[in-house]
């Protein structure tokens, strides 16, 4: 009985393996200028996506702001102000993210276990 569970598991993670990707990194020095550029329109980037969701512009419409008038806001703020809202942004719960896949992950697992000990 063991050695079926321990087949059973050897070749899920060898399958797991396979199915991660494989990313070679390179390294190398970059400058402080580049990453404080990169991190301001990654920042600005989060705050305009935001803004531009189809319930946030709709409550924006509802309190009488334009969502056009709120980009060009954003285009405007310093980057300090951006960095600032994108932490507000991030910070935010998100509702209704993916907690089904991982209860479905959970249910798969069980049930191979679970079908990898009745054998």
């Amino acid at each position: 009985m063991k050695s079926s569970f321990a087949g059973v598991v050897c070749r899920l993670l060898v399958a797991l393996m396979i199915w991660t990707p494989y990313q070679i990194a390179h390294a190398g020095m970059i400058g402080t200028e580049q990453v404080t550029q990169q991190s301001s329109q990654t920042d600005r980037s989060t705050v305009l996506n935001f803004v531009e969701r189809s319930d946030v512009a709709s409550q924006l419409a509802a309190l009488g702001v334009n969502p056009a008038t709120a980009k060009d806001r954003v285009a405007a703020m310093s980057d300090e102000e951006v960095r600032y809202l994108a932490g507000q942004v991030q910070s935010l719960p998100a509702a209704g993210t993916d907690a089904w896949v991982w209860v479905l992950v959970i249910l798969i697992i069980a049930g191979v276990v679970w079908w990898a000990w009745k054998r």
